[in-house]
């Protein structure tokens, strides 16, 4: 098996808020859009996020655990400068995101989160290490 991720797939409660919040909010292009089944977004070269409402997922999937708290998943967008932290932040929070105010981390890097309307949590991060590096493409 090759080491790669082709897709992530979250399942969403409410599809037309998803596209307002990641399309209309956060700027970003559709490659798929299929109204009341799925939304898919290139992220990366060769990365598409699926955005897939809750009902198909889980008639394809399975039941969807639910429950209190965050879900054990976060997704991350690393930018190459400081500054682009709380720049990222400010157009979540203007999209409607619950906003998490970046930190310096004990690591060496500065990270804040935001949610989308699903409370999927989403890392902002500036990482100076070489894994910040790596997933920028300016690995050495």
């Amino acid at each position: 098996m090759d080491q790669r991720i082709s897709f992530v797939t979250l399942a969403v409660a409410d599809l037309d808020a998803t596209r307002a919040f990641y399309l209309d909010g956060l700027g970003w292009r559709a490659e798929l859009d299929v109204p009341g089944e799925v939304l898919m977004i290139r992220a990366g070269a060769q990365l598409v996020l699926s955005l897939w409402d809750a009902g198909a997922f889980e008639r394809e999937v399975g039941p969807i655990v639910r429950g209190d708290g965050v879900a054990p998943i976060t997704l991350a967008h690393n930018v190459p400068h400081r500054a682009e932290v709380d720049e990222v932040l400010a157009v979540a929070a203007a999209a409607g995101a619950e906003v998490a105010p970046a930190e310096d981390r004990d690591w060496g890097g500065y990270t804040g989160y935001f949610a989308d309307p699903d409370g999927f949590r989403w890392e902002i991060a500036w990482n100076p290490g070489p894994i910040g590096r790596l997933v920028l493409g300016e690995e050495q």
